[in-house]
């Protein structure tokens, strides 16, 4: 198998998401299909068939953390330095438009674009990959090709 890696926050966080599950999700879910069961047929108790379909998404969960926690390789980005590559943080200017991004460059079990978490393997990490501060890429991008210069690159 594969390993994923993680930066020590994306871990913490992970470690953090499965706690809940399991100490907090897994009981109240637990509780409501009990609830539920109490309230007569079910076959047409909504409430019930809700709470199951809940429980089964909650135990999915669970395993799929579980599994990425245990193949995951914690990769301490604040030891790293140079060129871009996993964990470095790394501030871009759009050439069109002069908009200023920054994103870290993480695993894709931690990847939020909204958090400016971007995933490695997604065009723009790739393109990034390798590269450093004052270098031009280009980024075929489902809006078309996009331009950016590097700004820094930061490991923390």
């Amino acid at each position: 198998m594969d390993k994923i890696p993680l930066t020590r926050a994306g871990y913490t966080a992970l470690n953090e998401e499965l706690k809940r599950l399991k100490s907090k999700d897994r009981p109240e879910i637990i509780q409501a299909i009990s609830e539920a069961r109490e309230h007569g047929d079910l076959s047409e108790n909504a409430e019930y068939h809700s709470a199951k379909e809940k429980q089964s998404f909650i135990e999915g969960r669970i395993k799929e953390v579980e599994g990425i926690l245990g193949r995951s390789e914690v990769i301490d980005t604040a030891k790293l330095s140079g060129p871009i590559k996993f964990g470095a943080t790394v501030k871009l200017v759009d050439e069109d438009t002069d908009e200023e991004k920054t994103f870290q460059i993480v695993g894709e079990p931690e990847a939020n674009l909204e958090q400016g978490k971007l995933n490695m393997k997604s065009p723009l990490a790739r393109a990034l990959i390798g590269k450093e501060e004052g270098d031009s890429i280009e980024v075929r991008t489902p809006g078309g090709e996009k331009a950016y210069e590097i700004l820094s690159v930061a490991y923390v």
